[in-house]
């Protein structure tokens, strides 16, 4: 298997297909317990496999284990820095102050020179708004952005969870003001939530921002132990909300699952590579980010690369897993001579 490398949007910046997220590092509260709790011994052979299969790109974020997740990435890397990509996030919060969240720019300085001591680095490739920050001036934010690249610390900046308005708000000001631009966005992105394909991909194509997708699994259910006979037991996955995701009724899930083990079985894969390799031929994916509690799963993800599915294989994924889109966009659909769709919703 040889790593594909991908333009990161409107960038110069090459990023591997696939990246490694560390929200399974770590483990201190009992949010993150349930994701995994790796040490840095794991977390050092993880590392190990992804730069073995030319898998350089590890994504982390602040708030996760309460900066422990970074702490343990850093130690990880170790002297290798210079082999790999890192990106981080903040605004969520880090502590009980007022502004100890947030984008403004007061909180964005100190959240990146933190995150800069925990991963043991001088400096961050792709620095995330990990949400929206309404309260905040979104002229206030792209300047603090914009100031920490000047000076070294950040060379790229993304957002994550953004409306379609919040990004291309964001987009204008910088053009407007003469400041970094968002090149990347990381977003929920899955054969059993398809919602990112309605305004967000349209903006990507248009804007040239490139997608970074979390949670391609949708959130555990397509891993291939949940299936029509085996349907999901109660726990995080099952719950839904917060903890899980976002609720996916089980006869919508069971239709997915069963189109991806035909697929699968067609040609040879099993079916979290198929779920993945379908994400990979999206417009505007410029990388999935995967998850791993262990070398398994972790190799298990990588044998979504070297191959591609074909025009009917996605064809029968993409029936599976259609659902009506809501207002306006299903109006859109009537009108697709002037107002064409990268995907058929």
């Amino acid at each position: 298997m040889t790593m594909e490398y991908r333009q990161l949007g409107h960038s110069g910046l090459m990023v591997p297909a696939l990246s490694l997220g560390t929200a399974t590092f770590g483990g201190n509260n009992e949010f993150f317990r349930k994701w995994g709790e790796i040490d840095v011994k794991a977390a050092t052979e993880l590392v190990d496999i992804c730069l073995e299969h030319g898998m350089n790109f590890f994504d982390t974020a602040d708030i996760y284990s309460s900066g422990l997740a970074e702490e343990i990435l850093g130690k990880a890397v170790g002297q290798r820095r210079n082999d790999v990509l890192i990106s981080t996030k903040a605004t969520f919060s880090m502590g009980d102050g007022p502004n100890e969240c947030g984008s403004s720019r007061y909180h964005l300085i100190r959240a990146a020179e933190d995150s800069l001591k925990r991963l043991g680095t001088d400096h961050i490739d792709l620095y995330f708004m990990h949400g929206f920050d309404a309260l905040t001036p979104v002229e206030e934010t792209l300047a603090a952005l914009d100031n920490l690249i000047s000076s070294g610390k950040v060379r790229y900046i993304g957002a994550s969870n953004f409306s379609g308005w919040h990004l291309m708000k964001s987009l204008a000001a910088s053009e407007k003001h003469g400041l970094a631009r968002y090149v990347a966005y990381q977003g929920y992105y899955s054969l059993v939530g398809r919602d990112y394909e309605w305004e967000l991909m349209p903006l990507g194509l248009d804007q040239g921002v490139g997608l970074m997708v979390w949670s391609p699994l949708g959130w555990g259910r397509l891993t291939g132990k949940i299936t029509r006979n085996n349907p999901p037991k109660e726990g995080r996955i099952a719950q839904g909300g917060a903890e899980g995701g976002p609720p996916v009724d089980d006869e919508h899930l069971f239709t997915v699952v069963d189109a991806l083990q035909d697929v699968a079985d067609e040609v040879g894969k099993t079916i979290p590579q198929v779920a993945l390799n379908w994400l990979l031929q999206r417009p505007t994916v410029s990388n999935v980010v995967v998850g791993a509690r262990n070398a398994d799963q972790l190799k298990q993800n990588l044998g979504a690369l070297g191959w591609q599915l074909d025009e009917a294989h996605i064809a029968k994924l993409d029936a599976a897993s259609h659902r009506e889109p809501i207002y306006p966009y299903w109006h859109q659909k009537g009108f697709d001579q002037r107002n064409p769709k990268p995907t058929q919703w």
